[in-house]
């Protein structure tokens, strides 16, 4: 029985799913982040081979036809060093088969849907947009980082919390409930203290504020009903941005907001602007998993079954 295998390794978490060719689920993994440019190199592969090896726990690794490896910080492989750390932890892991690297997009698109072209937007703790032609990602939007982009992410929205909440400080106005939320998930009662707060950690921990606009939403705050749909708004023109006009393929939303109010917002925003069916997905090994057994056995590869 032959057998393919695909990883989803991103800044968080690293997942793995084998796979026999008629697309049944076999093992899985899973393990820390494994993204070169937020781990150091030896780490993120380590992480790798941990997946790996649970993944194939009980399997015959000399089976596996096919691997591909979707990761985050893709491009860090380009350093000859790196590649040998992973090259070196996917031989460890038992597997004789080429390495494929592919970016976290391309198996993020792979996951929502089989047609070789389209458009994948990732909004996760940050957010960009590819243009996927033969199921390469030949153009991109946003994925600047928290500086100077990642607009209507996680970060995005931890920041525009921050910042309402203080803008009602600043007022002396009465606290709604985002800005009650905001205060008490940060351990402050008042705006020097949020200020000072908010300085002393890493600018990317203001994602951790995210799920409170959520949860606002849902209880009808002003505030975060607002920056959900201006969220929304702000990801949709990151799609677009590598869309022609004219464009019908498919869209393909991926990432921790696409099951939260900006998710739902997003979609009817893309419905609305573009002609298009726009597919939600959420496991990026199950697409890089499918890249693999098209490697294999071409396009018509079955997809990978649900469980």
């Amino acid at each position: 029985m032959d057998l393919v295998v695909g990883l989803d390794a991103g800044g968080t978490s690293t997942r793995a799913l084998v796979l026999d060719l008629d697309g049944a689920r076999l093992g899985q993994g899973l393990a820390g982040g494994a993204n070169p440019n937020s781990h150091p190199p030896s780490v993120a592969a380590g992480h790798i081979g941990e997946a790996l090896v649970e993944a194939l726990d009980g399997l015959d690794s000399r089976k596996v036809r096919s691997g591909v490896l979707g990761m985050a910080g893709a491009s860090k492989l380009a350093d000859p060093a790196v590649a040998a750390l992973f090259q070196e932890a996917w031989e460890r892991a038992g597997l004789h088969c080429p390495m494929r690297v592919v970016t976290d997009s391309e198996a993020a698109f792979a996951t929502g849907t089989s047609s070789p072209d389209g458009t994948v937007l990732v909004a996760g703790t940050g957010s960009i947009a590819g243009r996927i032609a033969g199921h390469r990602m030949v153009a991109q939007s946003g994925g600047y980082g928290w500086l100077i982009g990642d607009d209507g992410s996680a970060f995005w929205l931890g920041r525009e919390a921050v910042r309402a909440t203080l803008r009602l400080l600043d007022l002396d106005a009465p606290l709604e409930g985002l800005a009650t939320a905001v205060l008490t998930a940060a351990g402050v009662r008042n705006r020097g203290q949020l200020i000072n707060a908010v300085n002393d950690r890493p600018p990317i921990a203001l994602a951790r504020f995210a799920p409170l606009v959520s949860s606002a939403y849902h209880h009808g705050d002003p505030d975060a009903l607002t920056i959900v749909a201006s969220a929304a708004r702000l990801l949709a023109d990151t799609a677009t941005a590598v869309r022609e006009p004219s464009d019908t393929s498919p869209i393909v939303l991926v990432g921790s907001l696409i099951k939260t109010p900006v998710g739902t917002h997003l979609k009817q925003e893309l419905l609305t602007r573009c002609a298009a069916q726009v597919i939600m997905a959420t496991e990026g090994a199950a697409g890089a998993a499918w890249l693999a057994a098209v490697d294999v056995l071409g396009p018509d590869a079955p997809r990978p079954s649900r469980s």
